[in-house]
């Protein structure tokens, strides 16, 4: 006989759970004996049974994407996080682990099981699932879809797009290039993800080019703000960059957008640098454009090395939410720390651990900023990757650091150390060939200064926690690949407690849509 639980008290019980996982997050002192853990487990279900969940509709949503980020990349950010800051990074929780709402987001897209960011991200703001490549249009459009027309019968409408219509701010903050993947679906449609500029469209195809949506978007008063990199997809082919004058923009067709978009909004302003972003009033600017870098923003580990400077992703964040704040109706918001997928993909753990407690800092700074009572905050990943924590490092062994035991560092099949971290496959390869570093300034391999074995280096004498280093991978291959299995949705605020169990990605956007009041049918 199947028992059924009331919706109320199911819910309730949802959020419970999710509240005594976390419950120790924000206790510094270690358990260091049985009683004390047995404890400390009890003082987590009394902390969850004070729970409850929040049943008021959001007046402003905040969605955080970690590309990227699987569960194995937030379980070594936590650690790495806890012994940077000289603390337990096995006990140690990141800002979002520490929310009442933990669910599991079904990844694969409608023509892969291991997907892409297009297609994952078009799924959380659009409510369907799409194919690799597509951006907020339907899975029946051809891949490199030339017709305007055809692009639009095949469009979906996405959670800013309606934010904008019943007048609520709007906003995008992301490390990568604005006109990526991820943050694009909020705001443009067409069927290849890489028709970023007029110069990467096919001569004669009528659809418009990503960075010329943004600038034209046509619903409410226009995105307020959008902070990122990727200024050359904005500017001509004759202009000099501000930061780099010998080089020049991508754009064909003579346009400055930057330009375009102080001239098309009142009091608007366009900044490339962080000197002129901090000098940005919230509260006198209404919409603005930020673009940093010529492509992708700075790693967080390498920002400080840009002459020009480039604020942090919770910086852009707190600007974000101050100016959307102004808006009296509530916000939409989408931040992504978009470069943990870059450094996974090249192989390079410390990069990418590292943005990923940049992210857990901006959610820290928004929670700060907001309200529970009204905002609904929701943190996840559009894939994960294939990096692994293996072997059986003694709790406390350095997460970035060789094997060991008790202090003794652990040896392989072979009698050679090995780390903790690896991957699956990617640019890390070592089988016969000469050990390589990550170089981050052209995102290039370069030969370091020591040699491998017939099978694999000697580890010996590498500092394997230097930042540079590249962690091994078993199979070879010119990038990193994704990885398919579910990522993590951690969520707080009102209707945070419609995230449970096992779900399909597109549930996040009904969420949203719900918690808003939004008639979530994608129909235009």
């Amino acid at each position: 006989m199947t028992t059924y639980i009331p919706l109320k008290r199911f819910a309730t019980t949802l959020t419970l759970i999710g509240a005594a996982f976390t419950a120790q997050a924000g206790n510094d002192s270690v358990p260091t004996n049985g009683d004390e853990w047995f404890a400390a487990g009890e003082q987590a279900v009394r902390k969850a049974k004070r729970e409850r969940p929040n049943l008021r509709p959001a007046k402003n949503v905040i969605l955080f994407v970690g590309d990227g980020m699987g569960i194995s990349t937030v379980t070594a950010a936590r650690i790495l996080q806890g012994q940077l800051q000289g603390r337990d990074g096995e006990f140690n929780r990141l800002s979002f682990e520490q929310f009442t709402t933990l669910a599991h987001s079904v990844t694969a897209s409608a023509n892969q099981q291991t997907s892409d960011s297009a297609p994952t991200a078009t799924a959380m703001v659009s409510g369907i699932k799409t194919n690799d490549g597509a951006i907020s249009v339907d899975q029946s459009i051809n891949r490199n879809e030339p017709s305007a027309q055809v692009t639009a019968a095949k469009s979906v409408r996405t959670i800013l797009e309606q934010a904008e219509q019943r007048g609520l701010a709007t906003g995008i903050v992301t490390t990568a290039r604005v006109t990526h993947a991820t943050p694009v679906v909020n705001y443009a449609h067409i069927g290849n993800r890489d028709w970023e500029a007029d110069s990467n469209v096919p001569a004669g195809a009528t659809v418009k080019d990503i960075a010329r949506q943004l600038i034209e978007f046509p619903y409410g008063d226009g995105i307020d703000v959008v902070l990122g990199g990727g200024r050359s997809y904005f500017t001509p082919n004759t202009a000099k960059d501000p930061e780099y004058p010998t080089q020049v923009g991508r754009r064909n067709d003579g346009r400055d957008l930057t330009t375009e978009w102080t001239k098309r909004f009142p009091q608007a302003a366009y900044v490339w640098n962080k000197g002129a972003f901090d000098s940005i009033n919230p509260n006198k600017t209404k919409h603005l454009l930020g673009l940093f870098e010529r492509s992708h923003m700075r790693y967080e580990a390498d920002r400080a090395d840009d002459t020009a400077g480039e604020p942090s992703l919770a910086e852009m964040t707190e600007k974000a939410i101050k100016i959307l704040s102004n808006n009296r109706k509530g916000f939409y918001l989408m931040v992504e720390g978009g470069r943990i997928d870059h450094a996974h993909h090249a192989g390079n753990a410390y990069r990418a651990l590292t943005d990923a407690i940049a992210l857990s800092d901006a959610v820290a700074l928004a929670k700060k900023l907001t309200d529970d009572k009204d905002t609904l905050i929701i943190v996840t990943a559009d894939h994960s990757h294939v990096f692994t924590i293996a072997g059986y490092p003694s709790r406390g062994n350095p997460i970035l650091g060789k094997v060991a035991v008790d202090g003794v560092e652990q040896k392989d099949a072979l009698g050679l150390p090995y780390t903790t971290l690896s991957y699956a496959n990617g640019v890390g390869w070592t089988g016969g060939l000469q050990r390589k570093e990550y170089n981050p300034a052209n995102e290039a391999t370069v030969p370091a200064n020591y040699a491998g074995t017939a099978l694999r280096p000697d580890l010996t004498l590498v500092d394997t926690a230097q930042p540079n280093y590249m962690q091994e991978a078993t199979v070879p291959m010119a990038a990193e690949t994704h990885a398919g299995e579910d990522v993590g949705i951690y969520a707080d605020g009102p209707h945070a407690f419609l995230f449970h169990g096992t779900q399909e990605q597109n549930v996040i956007y009904h969420v949203m849509a719900e918690a808003l009041g939004f008639n979530n049918r994608r129909a235009w």
